[in-house]
């Protein structure tokens, strides 16, 4: 899950596993597997940086090295 804001003002939290894909024109808009759409204020590259984070952290394992 990250945290978002939306266009409002409101804060958020998506199931970042939900993104389809993320559009930047000139808002930052993230299109859903659910075909939703909802347009937030951080930029595509910030939405981009929480997502991995998020996918990282999930899939972390202790003490295994690369």
């Amino acid at each position: 899950m990250i945290k978002l804001t939306r266009i409002n003002g409101e804060e958020f939290v998506l199931n970042a596993e939900l993104i389809r894909y993320i559009d930047r024109r000139p808002d930052t808009f993230i299109t859903l597997t659910t075909d939703e759409r909802v347009i937030v204020r951080e930029s595509l590259e910030e939405v981009m940086e929480r997502s991995l984070a998020y996918a990282r952290s999930i899939r972390f394992v202790p003490g295994l090295t690369r």
